[in-house]
């Protein structure tokens, strides 16, 4: 490839969600020039999703200092694999099968493309720009609508695994013979820890009993529904707080005698929930971790907005991967 002369000083960083999909502009420094978004469930088909998603990559970059100042392309999605550039048989996403979407992405924009999972991506967002800043051993929790997913960070690199699939904890058993997952298997951690698993759990508590419960009269069960009943101090809606922190706090307590983290991080939109199974959760941790490591692990939520650090993950992927361009 030809050498440019021109200096590229931005990148394109990708968060694709399960319904929307946030493209956005970052520069060096991790500013966000620009944002934009489409949605995901549009596209049933990959080839047509990918096409959309590389028109508005250059439109926005024309639109935003030039095609000729954009570096890289990072993507983060939910089951992608950094190692091979691909989307490996993602459960919850509506392209089934091995999806080389690295490769397609970087065959329509002429740029080089770096695709990591969404917890790999979350984790490096946390690592430059917010509450591992500093740290060199840590393990990162997204807690999201899709499912739940973790990276870790060890000495200052993140671990990804012989094949890219390091730390898939949301696929961790915490009950033999468990609620079926998306996975195919039984009692992962993701079934009990994850807005369907908390639905699930809700459901399951209302059925066994006849006990009244403001959760019976909602006219949508969903984690937030469930904690505002908490808040008017319903001992049912307490209760399924009490059994994801029960059940999220011996997983992390699992993972964290395993890796002897300086601290894990909860990332995602179902943070905000945390102040209803935070104290269950520190418990059960307390309770399940290595005694050697007590009280010396922080376990804490992250400071950064949900939706600007996946982007910026995702832009931090981008500045990773070795340059490229058909262009230039």
């Amino acid at each position: 490839m030809m050498t440019s002369s021109v200096i590229k000083t931005r990148v394109v960083g990708i968060d694709i969600g399960v319904n929307e999909t946030t493209i956005a502009i970052v520069d060096l420094r991790g500013a966000i020039l620009a944002q934009d978004s489409l949605r995901t469930s549009d596209f049933p088909l990959v080839n047509n999703y990918v096409e959309a998603l590389s028109e508005r990559i250059v439109l926005m970059a024309e639109a935003n200092g030039g095609y000729e100042v954009v570096r890289s392309v990072g993507v983060s999605a939910p089951s992608a694999n950094f190692l091979t550039g691909c989307i490996e048989n993602a459960g919850n996403m509506p392209w089934k099968g091995v999806v080389p979407l690295a490769a397609m992405l970087r065959d329509r924009v002429g740029l080089a493309v770096a695709l990591g999972n969404d917890a790999h991506a979350t984790a490096m967002g946390e690592f430059v720009y917010g509450s591992a800043h500093g740290m060199e051993n840590f393990i990162v929790v997204s807690l999201g609508h899709g499912g739940l997913g973790s990276c870790f960070f060890s000495g200052g690199h993140p671990h990804l695994g012989n094949g890219g699939y390091a730390g898939e904890l949301g696929h961790t058993c915490v009950v033999d013979g468990g609620r079926p997952c998306t996975c195919g298997r039984k009692g992962c951690l993701e079934e009990y820890a994850s807005d369907r698993g908390i639905v699930k759990t809700a459901k399951d508590i209302m059925a066994e009993t006849d006990e009244p419960s403001l959760m019976r009269e909602l006219p949508e069960l969903t984690p937030m529904t469930i904690g505002e009943c908490c808040d008017k101090g319903d001992k049912l809606a307490k209760k399924v707080y009490e059994v994801t922190g029960l059940y999220l706090g011996m997983g992390l307590a699992n993972y964290a005698s395993v890796i002897n983290p300086e601290a894990i991080i909860l990332t995602g939109e179902l943070t905000e929930a945390a102040k209803w199974f935070m104290e269950p959760l520190m418990a059960s941790f307390d309770e399940h971790v290595f005694g050697n490591i007590r009280g010396k692990v922080k376990v804490q939520v992250s400071v950064l907005d949900n939706h600007e650090r996946d982007v910026l993950g995702a832009s931090a992927l981008a500045w990773m991967v070795k340059e490229y361009s058909l262009f230039l």
